[in-house]
């Protein structure tokens, strides 16, 4: 029982003896030198003692993110057992860790090693939190940081650390290494890079302490491709020569141009979210012009229905549950995104608009946001997802698993928002009927959780700034996002509308900006964010851009050299319709619209305001939850689910049984049996049918059968085909 005050003591006061002529060993750093050891040895990691609730009495922070608690856990907690000054090598620390006492964890450091004697010295130095003028960890890199590999090489990793003071360190064999990928390479414990047997694209995360570095690794194919491969690609813009630069780096071809039908259908639905009608597919198809496809664009972007279109996607992001914020805010936030995108609003505008509003839920658009999101705390991870492509989330109680984010980065954020002031009745689930006041009030404040200290505003990866006094901190947080240097906005935006147009980002997903999540292009992706800055923040630019370049008007159908790349956009990926899209294509076909509550009757799905709205069709083919909150992403994968509704569907045979369906139209015309076909065709695949199509299409139209039942078929057929349901 007296031991262990002793013990206690010595933590402070007891010095390492030096003997004449002998030299005193280095000062050791809690930080610097002893938490690697503990992280580079899996000591905190999530399965180790860093688990919820630790182990066997012994808890540490994951990744080693909060250094004092970790220096308290090992010297103070436990009465001090844990070392032992006046004799190190007895300390538990030591002992279990090397399994000279029984170890759960099995032998994790060996006596007698460099990571044994550093802790023995530190220990024996008193085990100091903290040495003088020490510096800090400011980044690591690792080397080689990018390359192209042969199927099956080896590379060794080297990390070196570098500190505030310039100095640096080799710290590899306490880094951690994992391969997400490892199709494409996989990764020793020690940092020896394996390559896989399969070509493509591989990243390997590295992780020492709380910073976060890749390696880049690019697997050619085995057949390497003449420079002359690429000499006659056309190049529009600098989408097409970015994107052949990388492929020339991959070894792989973009797939051929595609069909002027395939680009029709394509173009039209992902500016417009609506089919060509058959009167535009004829005259597009027909027309020789060589300029024909960049009018085509300028009409598409100047049609009524794209801003409809486009403000459902920001609508998933933003608007919140009619039940949980009430109907009339989602109504006004809707009615004012809907607003903004017909004016082509330049999107830097929109984000002030919206993050800095004030006022009244029942009189003013955007105030719903702040309903929805209430404390400064849920804004930090909404406004950093949704506009700079930062997961903030997970960093609210600890460090990000996989990337530079701690706790002082989310309150930092939140500081932004503290100075927001309400005044009504508030949510009340599930019905929020009652109006509520959101203002502006100096003052407000945001504390950190755990060291209690004032958050002073600072957005992630960038410098504290000052508020000056009156000044809503959240038009100066606006004033950064939107410079034409800041490294997150315009990139987010442009990676949302890319993902839009190509089925996946530059970045994906979409929201997930980080170091061990890299670009698969980062110079198309710095390129079109600086044009989008440049160009005033304008959507219809950055479409337009995107639109024409070649890279756009590839076929679907892969090439030797591209058959097993999905993520660099050498072809045009075949995405499933968005459920408002499918449902409004649907309605185009068969001629008949669904009614929808509250909305004008033949309104198209495009125009529903909320995802409360009943539609057993939306929710079949992927809107968004109505219950969950905002950020709503969608999933856009195809379900068997949707494959059995499209065939069994009461409301589909409904449609096209009607009176006045377009079924029912053509086969009480006098419409030519191929004509009639050609028709149905170039409604649901903006495209005539080719020989053999039209001869199958003919066999259901017998000379003295049901015309009326045959047309249904028909058109029941090609609603259920994978060409209809997908755009490619």
């Amino acid at each position: 029982m007296l031991r262990t005050p002793w013990r206690f003591l010595a933590v402070s006061f007891l010095a390492t003896p030096t003997w004449a002529g002998e030299a005193a060993p280095a000062p050791v750093s809690f930080r610097n030198d002893v938490l690697p050891i503990l992280s580079g040895n899996g000591c905190n990691a999530g399965s180790c003692h860093a688990k919820q609730g630790g182990q066997n009495g012994f808890q540490l922070t994951i990744f080693g993110f909060d250094p004092a608690a970790d220096y308290r856990e090992i010297t103070r907690n436990a009465r001090g057992r844990r070392i032992f000054p006046a004799a190190p090598e007895q300390s538990l620390l030591l002992l279990k860790a090397s399994k000279q006492v029984d170890h759960e964890g099995g032998e994790r450091i060996k006596a007698g090693s460099h990571d044994y004697k550093i802790l023995a010295d530190w220990i024996r130095q008193g085990a100091p939190m903290e040495i003088p003028g020490e510096p800090s960890l400011a980044s690591i890199s690792v080397k080689p940081e990018r390359g192209l590999y042969r199927k099956g090489q080896q590379q060794p990793i080297q990390v070196t650390a570098h500190f505030s003071d310039g100095s640096q360190r080799v710290v590899t064999e306490h880094c951690e290494f994992q391969a997400p990928l490892q199709t494409f390479v996989d990764v020793s414990e020690e940092g020896l890079l394996q390559v896989g047997d399969t070509p493509g694209d591989g990243v390997v995360i590295v992780r020492y302490l709380d910073r976060v570095a890749v390696a880049r690794v690019a697997v050619p194919p085995d057949r390497t491709l003449p420079q002359t491969a690429y000499a006659n690609l056309p190049v529009r813009n600098e989408i097409d020569r970015l994107s052949w630069k990388r492929f020339r780096e991959l070894g792989i071809l973009p797939s051929q141009p595609c069909s002027d039908a395939e680009f029709l259908r394509r173009a039209s639905l992902d500016t417009t979210g609506r089919l060509p009608s058959p009167e535009r597919a004829r005259a597009f198809l027909a027309d020789a012009s060589p300029d024909k496809r960049a009018r085509l664009i300028e009409e598409l972007l100047t049609e009524p229905n794209w801003a409809d279109h486009w403000a459902t996607k920001w609508r998933d992001i933003t608007v919140g549950n009619t039940q949980r914020i009430g109907v009339k805010p989602v109504y006004l936030l809707d009615h004012w995104i809907r607003r903004k995108f017909q004016e082509n609003t330049p999107y830097d505008q929109f984000a002030r608009e919206l993050l800095t509003a004030q006022g009244n839920t029942h009189r003013d658009g955007p105030v719903a946001l702040f309903r929805d999101q209430r404390d400064p705390e849920m804004l930090s991870a909404y406004v950093s997802r949704i506009f700079l492509g930062v997961r903030l989330d997970c960093a609210k109680c600890h460090h990000h698993p996989s990337e530079r984010w701690g706790q002082d980065d989310y309150y930092q954020m939140a500081a932004f928002f503290s100075s927001l002031k309400s005044k009504g009745q508030g949510i009340s689930a599930p019905i929020s009927g009652e109006p509520e006041d959101w203002w502006f009030e100096p003052g407000g404040k945001t504390t950190h959780p755990v060291t209690g200290a004032v958050m002073k505003p600072k957005p992630p990866g960038g410098e504290e700034l000052p508020i000056p006094n009156g000044v809503d901190p959240r038009s100066v947080l606006v004033d950064w996002m939107t410079r034409p240097d800041n490294p997150y906005f315009a990139k987010a935006t442009v990676n949302r509308i890319w993902c839009e147009f190509f089925g996946r980002g530059i970045v994906h997903p979409v929201d997930d900006f980080r170091e061990s999540n890299p670009a698969t292009n980062d110079e198309l992706l710095s390129w079109l964010a600086q044009d989008f800055a440049a160009h005033g923040f304008d959507f219809k630019h950055v479409m337009r851009r995107i639109l024409r370049s070649a890279l756009y008007q590839t076929s679907s159908l892969p090439n030797d050299t591209n058959l097993a790349d999905n993520t660099n956009f050498s072809r045009s990926l075949r995405r499933r319709l968005p459920a408002e899209v499918m449902l409004d294509a649907v309605c185009d076909v068969t001629g008949v619209r669904d009614a929808f509550d509250g909305l004008p009757l033949d309104s198209r799905a495009v125009r529903t305001w909320n995802n409360k709205l009943p539609s057993v069709f939306l929710d079949t083919f992927g809107r968004p939850d109505s219950s969950a909150d905002c950020p709503c992403e969608r999933v856009l994968n195809p379900t068997m689910t949707q494959t059995l509704h499209l065939l069994n569907s009461e409301t589909l045979v409904n449609k096209l049984a009607q009176s006045d369906s377009l079924a029912g139209q053509l086969a009480a015309s006098q419409t030519p049996t191929p004509a009639l076909i050609e028709e149905l065709y170039l409604r649901a695949f903006s495209r005539l049918p080719n020989p053999e199509e039209s001869a199958i299409a003919a066999k259901i139209f017998p000379a003295s059968g049901d015309r009326r039942k045959a047309t249904e078929d028909l058109a029941w057929a090609l609603l259920n085909s994978a060409e209809f349901v997908f755009n490619h």
